[in-house]
């Protein structure tokens, strides 16, 4: 007989530790947890400087959401625990997220958070504490697959965080629950106001939690001082048509704030952090089909080596907002790459592409990969330089 955890046992034999963040998911798995009688142990880390987000809204993991999860844990009842990850946090997530924004790259922090703090040490830190499972307020689903766990999209397609989950491995699916993964949203924040909770309005936090403005060129800039470097706007046809700051002020795809003007509606294309050129064109010239991914995360069946020569017919997401599409996953001496049924635009390395068996429901996730580059429809060259169009 299986427990709602999917465990052998009895709900008060099963300890549990839910990582608490202070906000109102967090909450309330660690209240559903309790009320079914499960032993639970609340975990919040502490992962930045807090002093210059603790009053503002939409912050994660600062010194307000502290204090709001640990008047949760009060409240339910539980044993709550303050760990400080911030230097690992620092070095994990904020100075990877700098190199890549240095690099040209358009970096995801949440899937690093994810991969290397709270699903890596925060998970060593449950063993420790003697859980049997690790619960987080994710809104993504885990159940039993011919005798392991999958990941699936959640039940609330619009609070779907599948996408920040594609580097979870198999070994931690084994341990890892999400409650909330079959709750919708208005759910959640019903069944907090039932438990009394008083984070049950509280604003959602924002994905990158340690920018407390939202402008990422200025906590950059103060982490690397020397990354601003200064350099050529260039069209595509070769023309330079202007001076930048620094590639760390752009992204791919970026339309507004370029500071140039030509008579016509010109887009980032490609940041070439090396040369520090921005390289500018039309909309059009931004499709792209063939994506050539790296550190590459497989959690379906089988190995990623056994797949098909002719691929493997799948769903992608290459933004966190947009849905699947249809695509084909190929695996080669080079690696792997997908090439997308239609042609996606803004596709930009350092975001991820992750796979689904399909592009409906509540899809398995098969894992995914972070963009290495992309190979547009054409190509043309630019003052000597090769570029996307």
């Amino acid at each position: 007989m299986l427990n709602s955890l999917d465990l052998p046992r009895r709900p008060q034999d099963t300890r549990v530790v839910v990582a608490m963040s202070g906000g109102v998911d967090s909450s309330v798995c660690a209240a559903l947890l309790k009320e079914q009688g499960y032993e639970v142990i609340g975990v919040t880390l502490q992962l930045y400087d807090h002093g210059a987000a603790v009053h503002r809204k939409g912050a994660c993991c600062a010194g307000q959401d502290i204090h709001d999860a640990r008047e949760v844990a009060d409240r339910i009842g539980i044993p709550h625990y303050v760990l400080d990850y911030e230097s690992r946090f620092k070095a994990a997530v904020i100075d990877r997220f700098a190199d890549s924004y240095i690099a040209g790259e358009t970096p995801i922090p949440c899937v690093e958070c994810n991969q290397r703090v709270k699903f890596r040490d925060l998970l060593g830190t449950a063993r420790d504490l003697g859980a049997d499972v690790l619960a987080t307020g994710h809104y993504v689903a885990s159940r039993a697959v011919g005798g392991a766990r999958a990941l699936f999209r959640p039940r609330d397609a619009e609070r779907d965080q599948s996408y920040f989950m594609f580097a979870t491995t198999k070994e931690q699916l084994d341990v890892l629950r999400f409650p909330l993964g079959d709750m919708t949203k208005p759910e959640t924040r019903q069944a907090a106001e039932r438990f009394g909770l008083s984070v049950a309005a509280k604003p959602d936090s924002q994905d990158i939690c340690f920018v407390p403005s939202g402008r990422y060129a200025e906590v950059i800039e103060r982490l690397k001082p020397e990354a601003a470097t200064p350099g050529d706007i260039v069209h595509l046809d070769g023309r330079v048509l202007g001076r930048h700051a620094g590639v760390i002020h752009f992204t791919i795809g970026q339309r507004k704030g370029l500071g140039v003007a030509t008579g016509e509606p010109l887009h980032v294309l490609r940041l070439d952090a090396a040369a520090a050129r921005v390289i500018v064109g039309p909309r059009e010239a931004l499709a792209t089909r063939m994506i050539a991914l790296r550190d590459v995360n497989w959690i379906g069946d089988g190995a990623l080596e056994d797949l098909p020569e002719e691929g493997l017919e799948i769903a992608v997401r290459v933004r966190s907002t947009r849905p699947p599409r249809a695509a084909t996953l190929r695996f080669g001496p080079q690696g792997a790459c997908v090439e997308l049924a239609d042609a996606e635009d803004g596709v930009s390395p350092g975001q991820a592409a992750v796979f689904y068996d399909n592009a409906q429901g509540q899809a398995r996730v098969l894992g995914g990969g972070f963009i290495r580059g992309a190979e547009p429809r054409a190509m043309r060259r630019d003052a000597g330089a090769t570029v996307a169009a």
